[in-house]
C-alpha cells in the first residue's frame, strides 16, 4: 500500500505542476496578445501607415 500512496503523491503533484504552468501560460499569453495591440512594434507601425 505504501507504493501505491506515493505514485498518486507524485502524480498529483505532476498534475499540480502542469496545472499552474497552464494557468501562468494562459495569463500570460493574454497579457502579450493585449499589449500588442496596444504597443504595436515597428513591423505592425508600418503596416498600419500603407
Amino acid at each position: 500500500m505504501f507504493a501505491a500512496y506515493v505514485w498518486h503523491y507524485w502524480v498529483g503533484l505532476v498534475l499540480l505542476i502542469a496545472g499552474i504552468g497552464a494557468v501562468v501560460q494562459t495569463i500570460v499569453g493574454y497579457v502579450a496578445k493585449v499589449s500588442a495591440t496596444k504597443y504595436p512594434n515597428r513591423r505592425q507601425r508600418k503596416a498600419a501607415k500603407k
